[in-house]
């Protein structure tokens, strides 16, 4: 079973989403939501290797942004990146057991939860440093350049990823190259327990892409119509040749910053009960949906019935599935294969 988005013709990356987009990207952000639920729970019941970090909350980012890439593009996502990777193309089964550590993940295994990618769907791999996934879109955006495919590249990031030396040189580069390449900054108010306030001062990230010569807009990241519309602008201009740009999403996050290591002590009385009251995307998107006119709540409700029974399916198929071999442990850990010296007793 495949969970995966059709993504948008690139010359219709500006055109507002039809019915049958809306549906897709609707399944899109409750099947993220589901993985995300589904995998706190196995990671509670310590089915789950390594850390865990979730992206409720985030999901209107993922689906906004990449529901408007095509299969030329690529993208390097956070530690936070079961959802970019969904919302890529990445198949759940795949996905559930690369978490897992079962030979059929996305990366036999070998990754997890922070180290998951996927070649052939364009998706670079999430990564365990904050903001080391910046440079490796910036390197994907040069390929799409010098070989004229016509291809961008996004680079998710968290608000404190915009602190690493390695981000700032990244945007100078991207400015000083005209890169097509596209920073994608989810701001969830905390880098780790450090609140962005504190961290940011205050400062708009998008001045932060100014001052390196990147334009970029500031959108609800709870609001999949407001992020999408923001990046058709953002990847329109990066694919037009007018270089990078650089998207400032604000959204919550419903969880907190890795399973059974956070009790989330530092954020205010009331205000996870308020994120979800307030900044839950599949709320969100049902009440503007619904508002607008564009699709029914029975619609709604279907898709979002449908993303759930295809995620428990998922994680059940995944936990059936196969630990790699014993034999194939060091595969994959050296350039060349090491001999291993017999020891006498």
């Amino acid at each position: 079973m495949t969970t995966s988005t059709t993504p948008q013709a690139a010359g219709q990356a500006g055109a507002p989403p039809e019915q049958t987009d809306l549906l897709r990207d609707i399944t899109m952000i409750a099947t993220i939501r589901a993985f995300e639920e589904r995998l706190k729970e196995l990671a509670a019941a310590e089915q789950v290797p390594g850390a865990v970090h979730l992206a409720a909350g985030h999901e209107a980012v993922a689906v906004g942004v990449c529901s408007v890439l095509d299969e030329r593009d690529h993208i390097s996502s956070t530690h936070r990146g079961h959802g970019h990777a969904l919302a890529k193309g990445c198949d759940a089964v795949a996905l559930f057991e690369e978490v897992l550590g079962r030979a059929g993940g996305v990366c036999a295994g070998y990754g997890g939860s922070m180290h998951v990618a996927d070649f052939e769907r364009g998706m670079l791999g999430a990564n365990g440093v904050a903001g080391g996934g910046v440079p490796m879109a910036c390197g994907a955006a040069l390929t799409a350049k010098y070989l004229a495919t016509g291809g961008i590249a996004v680079a998710f990031l968290g608000d404190g990823a915009v602190n690493q030396g390695a981000v700032s040189e990244s945007l100078t580069l991207a400015a000083v190259w005209d890169l097509p390449v596209v920073f994608v900054v989810e701001d969830n108010g905390y880098a780790q327990a450090t609140g962005t306030p504190f961290h940011l001062q205050g400062i708009p990230v998008r001045q932060r892409g100014e001052a390196h010569g990147v334009p970029g807009r500031t959108v609800d990241g709870s609001d999949y119509f407001a992020v999408r519309e923001a990046a058709a602008w953002a990847i329109g201009h990066a694919r037009s040749g007018a270089g990078p740009a650089l998207l400032e999403c604000h959204v919550a996050r419903l969880f907190g910053h890795m399973e059974g290591f956070d009790r989330q002590a530092y954020r205010g009385e009331g205000e996870i009960e308020r994120e979800w009251l307030e900044r839950d995307p599949l709320a969100v998107f049902r009440r503007l949906a619904t508002e607008r006119g564009l699709l029914l709540p029975a619609q709604i409700d279907a898709a979002v019935e449908t993303a759930w029974q295809q995620i428990a399916h998922a994680s059940e198929r995944a936990l059936h599935a196969p630990f790699p071999s014993a034999a194939n442990l060091t595969q994959h850990v050296y350039a060349t294969p090491i001999p291993v010296k017999e020891t006498t007793s």
